[in-house]
């Protein structure tokens, strides 16, 4: 049998770029396949009941969609190198994390990507024009532009509006600048190790923010160390000569890095309101349902959707109002990391605790839907 997985992605897919990252740094033989792929534009879009990528077929023939469930999948085969840290706060600081990046970050990566359409129109039509079936190369671009502009459409529904985008560029340089000064101490997230913190951020920190030219301008000359960071996670092996001191793997005694907190601080004053904003929004559509049962399709209008939406929100965030579509994945992915926190008894609860209160999560890290919500059959459902 063929050992090698199978991956159908683009280079300047968001979510293609988490997986890649997590192959390369496991050490899995993967073929990565362009989205124009006959096979996949046939038959593997038909299984996965969606046109999504990235999208990675196991040796054994195996369809798995979402990229945390392919980097579950692979885990729960594939022993070492594990990127599961051993302690119980650092595996919830990960999923944390990994949450974090692959949901809030997105629309400011879109935005940088769209708002700033014009000034890397060229490198983008090219980008896309790869994915593109067509015979010439002047048939791609052209159907490339009009992908394109269906893809900048999506920034109202994401919250991206010119009332916002001055205060979401703001806090965007001030993530930077915190992961900056932890990337210059430190290789990978929570220390000598990748876990599942470094893939989630290398959804929209690497394809969108370090290679579309406007963002990785600003990356390369105001976060450099950022910038190498996302080199180092497209390098096989966990040794960076950068940091030839220190030890491959994760702090002793459950321990983060200190230069970690601040980044936490920042994601739960960021995402909170939201996240908050999200989980009403939810409830009030599942009272809304006449008889939500297990199974039921989480979805405003009954289409089957990869990131569906259940209505619209607006909360305070930072010193604007934010206005956009309801994000119920991003309920899920975060419900990993809560359910683990909650689960945690004696000194592991008290050392999560402590953290929460120094970073001002405590708060987001009780939200609650009244029904928790799962992933079937390449979609979200009610569990």
């Amino acid at each position: 049998m063929d050992e090698r997985y199978t991956i159908w992605g683009t280079p300047h897919s968001l979510y293609t770029g988490k997986i890649r990252s997590y192959l390369i740094k496991k050490g899995i033989n993967y073929e990565e396949i362009m989205a124009s792929d006959p096979q996949f534009v046939g038959d593997i879009i038909r299984q996965v009941g969606l046109k999504v990528i990235p999208v990675m077929q196991s040796p054994g023939g195996d369809i798995i969609q979402d990229t945390t469930a392919m980097i579950d999948y692979i885990e729960s085969r594939v022993a070492a190198p594990s990127f599961v840290p051993p302690g119980p706060v650092q595996r919830i600081v990960a999923d944390l994390i990994d949450a974090f990046g692959s949901n809030y970050l997105m629309p400011i990566a879109m935005h940088y990507r769209w708002s700033y359409r014009e000034q890397q129109e060229h490198f983008l039509c090219n980008e896309f024009a790869r994915a593109v079936p067509a015979p010439t190369y002047a048939d791609r671009m052209e159907k490339a532009g009009k992908l394109m502009s269906r893809f900048a459409d999506f920034l109202p529904n994401l919250g991206v509006t010119p009332e916002v985008i001055p205060a979401m560029e703001a806090s965007y340089k001030e993530l930077l600048a915190l992961l900056e000064t932890h990337f210059q101490n430190y290789p990978y997230f929570l220390g000598g190790c990748p876990s599942a913190a470094d893939f989630g951020m290398m959804a929209p920190l690497y394809a969108h923010l370090a290679r579309d030219p406007v963002p990785a301008f600003l990356m390369k000359t105001t976060a450099p160390s950022v910038f190498r960071w996302t080199e180092r996670m497209n390098m096989p092996g966990i040794k960076d000569g950068d940091f030839k001191d220190l030890a491959i793997g994760f702090p002793e005694d459950d321990a983060l890095p200190e230069t970690l907190e601040p980044i936490l601080a920042f994601l739960f004053s960021h995402w909170g309101s939201g996240l908050k904003a999200d989980a009403e929004c939810f409830d009030a559509w599942l009272d809304s349902l006449e008889s939500p049962v297990t199974g039921t399709l989480v979805s405003h209008d009954g289409r089957r959707q990869v990131h569906p939406h259940i209505g619209r929100i607006s909360y305070a965030w930072r010193d604007v109002v934010m206005k956009r579509a309801s994000q119920p994945h991003a309920l899920w992915h975060f419900d990993r990391s809560r359910t683990a926190a909650q689960a945690l008894t004696g000194v592991d609860r008290e050392r999560l605790d402590a953290l929460l209160d120094r970073t001002g999560g405590s708060a987001m890290m009780t939200l609650e839907t009244k029904c928790k919500i799962a992933r079937h059959d390449n979609v979200l459902v009610l569990a």
